[in-house]
């Protein structure tokens, strides 16, 4: 069973009279920094003068710097750029102000365990990644609470890196909830391959492949479209609520009966289960790491043009439309 933190455990003084740099005010970013200023810490923010986080960070009443300027000035430098920007500006930015005594954090380890950044060996290096979006870490923490974390550390040069770790997650709230703790091999691998074969790629090809069954044997769009996305929200809902049990408890005995005797019909292991494994492998030996920068470096050509083509598929398209008929759903449309 993982170790769990919470708030007795953490030494938030190990953070008094240190500056924090947050580099990107993106999701996590604007969060981060938000609830560590609130809870007593000095903050200094890098982002990109031109950029929409830019502004808004000065909303919130920060001065950005450069990426630079804030690995001058602060002993804690928590990087929450998209991956595949980060060994770029370490590598340029960063790593020229990194020296004894400070820390690099980050809430993905994709870089570090890819070896993208091989940091000094005198610095700590450390995780701190809530299991939740920045915008539920920041409303939680206003609230009072604190979303979970994972806590990892990779280089312990001070004796103190998870000490350090766990008073910057006490600093957004996630002591609160509570942190585990886990290392950057297991965060970086479960993460990607619970993205890509259930959260993001699984759920999205399910979607479409049952919205597309429906519509070849003559039944409506918009029909096919409320059986299977818009009703998803009601049976995830339950799922994150209870689990699978409460899900089932709460739906007709028809509905449950065929999850019961259908599900493993389409989900199985002769052929999808095979396929998991595949895809974890791809991930453990490097691989897929390989081809998302590869394609990155390459302009990101396939990955725009298989992100136009899915965005007009007719599920989407249909979706649009009805979503403007429920004024009740803050709908989000990307054009």
């Amino acid at each position: 069973m993982a170790k769990i933190y919470y708030e007795e455990d953490a030494n938030f003084s190990l953070l008094n009279g240190k500056t924090v740099g947050v580099v990107g005010y993106g999701s996590q970013g604007h969060a981060q920094a938000q609830n560590l200023r609130d809870s007593g810490i000095k903050v200094i923010i890098a982002e990109k003068p031109d950029s929409p986080n830019f502004q808004i960070a000065k909303s919130h009443g920060f001065e950005p710097k450069t990426a630079s300027e804030v690995a001058k000035e602060a002993d804690v430098i928590q990087i929450l750029i998209p991956d595949e920007y980060q060994a770029a500006m370490y590598e340029e930015e960063i790593k020229p102000y990194m020296k004894e005594g400070k820390a690099l954090g980050f809430s993905h380890g994709f870089n570090i365990h890819f070896k993208q950044i091989i940091p000094e060996p005198y610095i700590d290096v450390f995780m701190i990644a809530p299991k939740g979006p920045g915008h539920l870490v920041r409303s939680e923490f206003v609230k009072g609470g604190g979303v979970p974390c994972l806590v990892a550390v990779f280089q312990n040069a001070s004796q103190k890196a998870r000490e350090i770790a766990l008073a910057y997650g006490k600093g957004i709230g996630g002591t609160r909830g509570g942190i585990l703790e886990t290392t950057f091999k297991e965060e970086t691998e479960t993460d990607l391959f619970g993205e890509q074969v259930v959260l993001c790629g699984g759920l999205s090809s399910l979607v479409q492949r049952g919205f597309e069954t429906l519509v070849e044997a003559g039944y409506q769009p918009e029909v096919a479209f409320f059986e299977c996305m818009h009703e998803l929200k009601l049976i995830v809902d339950l799922i994150y609520q209870g689990g699978l049990s409460y899900m089932r408890y709460s739906i007709s005995n028809t509905a449950k009966y065929g999850d019961l005797t259908r599900g493993k019909r389409i989900i199985t292991e002769q052929n999808t289960k095979v396929e998991m494994k595949k895809i974890l492998t791809e991930i453990q030996n490097g691989s897929f790491a390989k081809e998302f920068l590869m394609e990155c470096k390459k302009g990101k050509i396939n990955f725009k043009r298989m992100e136009e083509k899915e965005k007009n598929h007719q599920v989407e398209v249909v979706g649009k439309k009805l979503r403007r008929m429920m004024k009740w759903i803050d709908a989000k449309e990307v054009e």
